[in-house]
């Protein structure tokens, strides 16, 4: 059961809604549906309508305990009192609403079977975060309840019980009726589902960081990790086939930077199989996939967001002149790998040189692989995708690793320059020899056509070899100008830049920027 949309109609008494509403989870939206907090003055309540969406088998449960057909959305609307009344009816029209609408009370228990609601706050105190601990191990040991043999310690823990709860009435039932003579008979009871909550209600986790403490006793941001590790554990075993729904305000409070990529990968996790809403100003925590899934608030009112325009104003983004209009960055090692790999992208695909005109997609140097991290997280703090296309050699795998580590680009973020047969390999090697031997020959006196150049070492390694065998130096300064001087040749003739024999990782590169701009624009629908 997942909460599809959440209206809030509030009267004039109530405080402003601040918060998101309730929607679908923002990472699995199967529809789009308008949402909008309105004020609205009805007997001085205030009013929430939910939409859920059911499964096949809740349709099926739902007619065989309800006795009415569904169609697998079921529309409820809570009116909620001043003082803490409330009453609840299904908001449907047509056939059958009104034998729905009589059906209520039935209806609610049927849906709070199967749901359960966590908030975590911003404000994260340590009885909060235990609170949320303790809630989450009870719903995970109350699965305990179907075995058999737990189920039999239990009859045998009550057996022992009674004897107890039978001499505590006896005295109570003595002392009433000294006072109150028609009193009799009193029973102290302890009905089965206390019985069962009293062995799963409280719990302690012992964290050991250096140091084995108790979680109350850890930081605010142990304590919200702990909070969510629970939830995710939950979320992985489906205890007690339950739907879980988690409300996060401001998940980036009292983290440190390394710890909210982390913090956003266990959300990604959670929100697979159940549904995450979260209020947030970190711009790390926005979706790029799917604009929409992004709720803006503003003047008490809650709508989808329409441009990544949109968000960076809202969140106070600043982003770079050349990444204003962007929406993902290809991020590569050099200024020479810039100017060859836009003018080969742009040659061989239409769309992405459509992209890169409009500066959709924009092309962003690292200067070195060891920068990545840092680019990286330039990028997504200005709300675009990121993705980079790297040499396949020691630097680039040791770049990309620690980025990796960080959390801010994954193994689908990354193309490299693998060539068949090579151990390591960078951009140069897919380019043909002969777009350059000639400049080779004219500047640096120096040819190719030597067995030091035809190796399977990487290119550089074979110029370097090359250059030394031939009375030449071969350093940094070289290498640059080398490299630019080839970048400018494929700008100039990127049609018959690459070797047909090692051009497969550039296709692949092609392929998956094409695939990434084509989810963008299935976001912006």
């Amino acid at each position: 059961m997942k909460v599809l949309t959440a209206v809030r109609m509030q009267p004039p008494w109530a405080k402003p809604q601040t918060r998101l509403p309730i929607h679908r989870s923002q990472y699995e939206w199967e529809r789009d549906y308008p949402i909008e907090l309105q004020s609205k003055d009805k007997n001085g309540e205030s009013e929430i309508t939910l939409e859920f969406q059911l499964s096949e088998q809740e349709v099926e449960d739902f007619v065989k305990e309800i006795k009415s057909y569904l169609n697998g959305t079921l529309p409820l609307k809570i009116a909620l009192g001043p003082q803490g009344t409330f009453s609840i009816r299904v908001s449907k029209k047509g056939p059958g609403a009104s034998k729905l609408t009589a059906k209520s009370p039935q209806i609610a228990r049927f849906v709070a079977r199967r749901l359960d609601f966590e908030h975590i706050p911003a404000v994260r105190t340590a009885s909060a975060a235990q609170r949320v601990v303790a809630e989450m191990v009870e719903r995970e040991l109350a699965t305990l309840e179907s075995d058999e043999i737990y189920s039999k310690a239990v009859e045998a823990i009550a057996a022992l019980q009674q004897p107890v709860l039978d001499r505590l009435s006896t005295s109570v039932k003595q002392t009433l009726s000294q006072f109150l003579p028609d009193v009799t008979d009193v029973k102290v009871l302890l009905p089965p589902e206390e019985r069962y909550r009293a062995f799963r209600r409280s719990c302690q986790i012992v964290v050991d960081d250096g140091t084995a403490t108790l979680l109350e006793h850890k930081g605010d941001g142990v304590q919200s990790l702990a909070a969510l590790g629970i939830m995710r554990h939950a979320s992985e075993t489906g205890a007690i086939g339950r739907n879980l729904v988690v409300a996060i305000e401001e998940p980036e409070s009292h983290l440190h930077p390394g710890a909210i990529h982390e913090l956003r990968q266990v959300l990604d996790d959670l929100s697979k199989r159940h549904q995450i809403v979260l209020t947030t100003h970190n711009p790390l925590f926005v979706d790029r996939t799917q604009l929409r899934r992004n709720i803006l608030v503003k003047d008490r009112k809650a709508k989808p967001a329409q441009s990544v325009a949109e968000l960076r104003d809202a969140l106070g983004v600043r982003a770079s002149d050349n990444l204003r209009h962007a929406e993902i960055v290809l991020l590569v090692e050099g200024l020479d790998d810039k100017m060859a790999l836009a003018a080969l992208l742009s040659h061989f695909s239409s769309k992405i040189r459509e992209t890169m005109d409009s500066g959709t997609l924009a092309i962003e140097a690292l200067e070195g692989a060891t920068n990545l991290s840092y680019k990286a997280s330039l990028v997504r703090q200005a709300l675009c995708l990121v993705h980079s296309f790297l040499d396949a050699d020691q630097a680039g795998k040791q770049g990309f690793e620690r980025a990796r580590i960080q959390g801010v680009i994954s193994d689908g973020e990354v193309n490299w320059s693998l060539c068949d047969g090579m151990a390591e390999s960078e951009v140069e090697d897919l380019y043909d020899p002969q777009l350059y031997e000639e400049m080779l020959q004219n500047i640096y006196r120096v040819s190719i056509q030597i067995p030091q150049f035809r190796t399977s070492n990487k290119w550089c390694t074979r110029m370097e070899a090359t250059f030394r065998r031939q009375g030449k130096i071969w350093d940094d300064r070289v290498e640059a100008e080398v490299k630019s001087k080839i970048a400018g040749l494929v700008a100039g003739s990127p049609h018959t830049a690459l070797l047909a024999a090692k051009r497969s990782s550039f296709d692949g590169l092609v392929r998956t920027l094409e695939a990434r701009l084509r989810e963008l624009a299935a976001g912006r629908r």
